[in-house]
């Protein structure tokens, strides 16, 4: 089968996310597959194979998502943008969720709010306190979402907090790339 899109993602917890957000931004005729992997060296050891085996169409797009972590958000990018030269694909598009991928979460409390049935606009009105307006600078996201709910997971909560993010309110600046990124592709 031709798809329109790869998305080659560094863990399962993203693949969970997308699979609920990327029909609500991509067209219905897209075609599309979310291959997760077991963190970056899986991922970055893939590349190769998985562009080699989804070139038969000239026109399928890929599109990589990896946490920024702790590394240096340019030099990631280049890291894998090389990877992709040396395996025969110039135009991927790599988005790097800054820090992790809690921290879109993070940028939109009221969603995590909704997917806990906690006390309406009690976890919400926090968004507006310093560290919550720009979640994307917290090195540990996870930490600070597991002091705001104690009972989140990352390995299945993901899929219970997707549903309620809102594609257009959300303070993660690497989330709003990510969208933008995906509208553009379109």
């Amino acid at each position: 089968m031709s798809y329109d899109l790869i998305f080659l993602l560094e863990e399962p917890s993203i693949k969970s996310v997308l699979e609920i957000l990327l029909p609500k931004i991509l067209p219905e005729n897209f075609s599309y597959k979310l291959i997760p992997h077991e963190g970056k060296q899986d991922l970055a050891r893939s590349i190769p194979t998985k562009i080699k085996a989804f070139q038969f169409s000239p026109s399928t797009k890929f599109v990589i998502v990896h946490d920024q972590d702790s590394h240096n958000c340019k030099s990631l990018k280049e890291e894998l943008l090389k990877i992709c030269r040396k395996s025969g694909k110039e135009d991927v598009l790599i988005r790097i969720i800054c820090h992790e991928l809690e921290s879109w979460f993070l940028g939109d409390l009221a969603a995590v709010e909704k997917a806990y049935n906690l006390r309406p606009r009690g976890l919400s009105q926090k968004q507006n306190q310093q560290k919550f307006r720009d979640p994307d600078k917290l090195n540990s996201a996870k930490h600070e979402l597991k002091k705001l709910v104690g009972e989140y997971y990352a390995g299945t909560h993901s899929k219970k907090i997707a549903p309620y993010l809102s594609l257009t309110n959300n303070k993660s600046h690497s989330f709003q790339v990510f969208i933008n990124g995906m509208k553009k592709l379109v």
